[in-house]
């Protein structure tokens, strides 16, 4: 996996904002708390060997969801974006995906010979994702792929 970068109010900031916002109202009211937008867009470019750029708008801050137990995001993958195979082994994660704009390609295998089982995937779809299975996603649509992610982790 590459590097992430952590966009800071400015051009990029605000045209992932702009693109997204044409879908969904990018607002979150937290338990006891004010309404306020995302608290950060973090991009990361050729995601676990995919191609292209996806961008990961954090809507909470670390340790905001049940004690660091659960997280939950959006997820931006323009046209021919991916993040590549990768697992969730390690930090006994779980992933929920739920496909709010777009369509894309979501693939999945056992291990990192296994054989791949390939989805289509359209606004509505959801996904559930294993620790221990290996999967990917790709915009393959010609329209934005917005996701929503929700990721449970079991230490």
């Amino acid at each position: 996996m590459s590097g992430t970068v952590i966009l800071s109010e400015g051009e990029e900031f605000d045209h992932v904002i702009q693109e997204v916002s044409k879908y969904i109202h990018l607002y979150v009211m937290p338990f006891g708390k004010e309404e306020r937008t995302i608290t950060r867009i973090d991009k990361r470019e050729n995601m676990y060997g995919g191609n292209g750029t996806v961008h990961m708008i954090q809507m909470f801050e670390q340790k905001e969801l049940a004690n660091n137990r659960l997280a939950a995001y959006m997820v931006l993958l323009n046209k021919g974006d991916e993040s590549g195979f990768h697992t969730h082994n390690e930090r006994n994660e779980e992933e929920l995906y739920v496909v709010v704009h777009g369509t894309g390609e979501y693939r999945e295998r056992t291990g990192t010979e296994g054989s791949i089982r390939k989805k289509m995937l359209q606004k509505g779809d959801i996904t559930a994702i294993s620790s221990i299975g290996y999967h990917s996603i790709e915009n393959t649509g010609d329209e934005p792929l917005i996701m929503f992610v929700i990721t449970t982790n079991n230490p």
